[in-house]
Parts: structure tokens; C-alpha cells; sequence
């Protein structure tokens, strides 16, 4: 009942977050209201902008991964030369 509405309550409230952040970032880069380099244009900062987020995602996991993985106990690794 309530646990259900409040876990979509925030599931919906973090979309429009991330919608209205979304909005304003692109809004700026495209505006050229950012510290970019001057003459490069909106597009290819917006395309900068997702690559680089792109960058961090990737790291963000595997840094997830690399706690993940060190918690595993030696005798439920296997034997090859990266599992040990």
C-alpha cells in the first residue's frame, strides 16, 4: 500500500528532476551560457557533454564492480591468471 506509493512517488519525482536538470543543461549549452571553449558550437558541446557523462557512467560502475569483485572470497574465485 503506502511503501508502493511512496517508492513511485519518488520514482516519478526523480525523472522530473533529472528531466528539468536535463533541460537547463541543454538550454545552456546550446544558449553558449557555459565556461566552453569560445567558437565551438552547441552542437558539438552537446555531444561533448554526453560523451564525457558517458565517460563517468562507465567509471561509476566499474568502480561498483571493483568493490563487487573484492568481496568475493578467494575460494569462490577461479584459477585463472585475473582471478587471483
Amino acid at each position: 500500500g503506502f511503501l508502493l506509493l511512496f517508492f513511485w512517488l519518488r520514482v516519478v519525482w526523480s525523472i522530473g528532476v533529472l528531466g528539468f536538470a536535463l533541460a537547463v543543461t541543454l538550454s545552456a549549452l546550446f544558449q553558449g551560457k557555459t565556461t566552453m571553449w569560445p567558437g565551438v558550437p552547441g552542437g558539438v558541446a552537446v555531444v561533448l557533454f554526453f560523451v564525457l557523462m558517458s565517460v563517468v557512467g562507465m567509471l561509476e560502475g566499474m568502480q561498483i564492480a571493483f568493490f563487487a569483485v573484492t568481496k568475493i572470497k578467494k575460494a569462490d574465485r577461479g584459477d585463472k591468471k585475473f582471478a587471483k
